[in-house]
């Protein structure tokens, strides 16, 4: 028999496929439970409803993101810092792309509606990004500004590429990583650069 943490992880799971590939429309109770391999009940024991499931899968996957991002160790060279961390976070959402889409609204959750508290997860994720570039001007390598504002910048760019990259948009050169991802935000980190610097990637 699966064991309960088992049985939960299946369950965001198979809501998070279901939402990012047929919508909210496919996410009745009967149906993620046989995507699961659960019961029905399993639904109500774990989540509550289904509305909470929802709000779960958006939670989870931004503590994902921060845990993975959290993996990136500091180091003296904050802007190849910088980079760990875009990668880390580009290297999620490869991993877990329709619990990505659920997060960030590109899969519809049709009459389900976040709640503060759950923005406010992805707000502790971005705040990741926010300290690594505070780092970054207070070393004197990026201009002196506004950390939320800048970072929110990379944020923005680098989100892009990877919404590009998960519907397969970003396919316009050979090599899209090489070519497109590094390239801007290099540049962006160039124009952002109290010398001009430029990343190495």
């Amino acid at each position: 028999m699966p064991h309960e943490t088992d049985v939960r992880r299946e369950l965001l799971d198979a809501a998070a496929r279901l939402l990012g590939e047929e919508g909210p429309s496919a996410l009745s109770t009967r149906r993620l439970a046989r995507e699961a391999g659960t019961s029905t009940m399993a639904v109500y024991t774990h989540f509550g409803s289904m509305p909470a499931l929802v709000r779960e899968i958006v939670a989870d996957g931004f503590a994902r993101l921060f845990d993975r991002v959290a993996g990136v160790a500091p180091s003296d060279d904050v802007i190849d810092d910088l980079l760990r961390v875009a990668g880390a976070y580009r290297a999620n959402a490869l991993e877990h792309p329709h619990v990505y889409a659920v997060m960030f609204g590109s899969a519809s959750l049709g009459g389900y509606r976040l709640h503060d508290d759950e923005l406010d997860v992805g707000l502790a994720a971005f705040g990741q990004l926010v300290e690594v570039t505070r780092r970054a001007m207070e070393a004197g390598v990026l201009r002196a500004a506004d950390p939320a504002a800048v970072a929110g910048q990379l944020w923005s760019a680098l989100h892009g590429y990877v919404m590009l990259e998960l519907s397969g948009f970003n396919a316009v050169v050979e090599d899209p990583e090489q070519q497109l991802l590094w390239p801007m935000l290099g540049h962006l980190v160039q124009g952002l650069s109290v010398q001009g610097h430029r990343p190495d990637r």
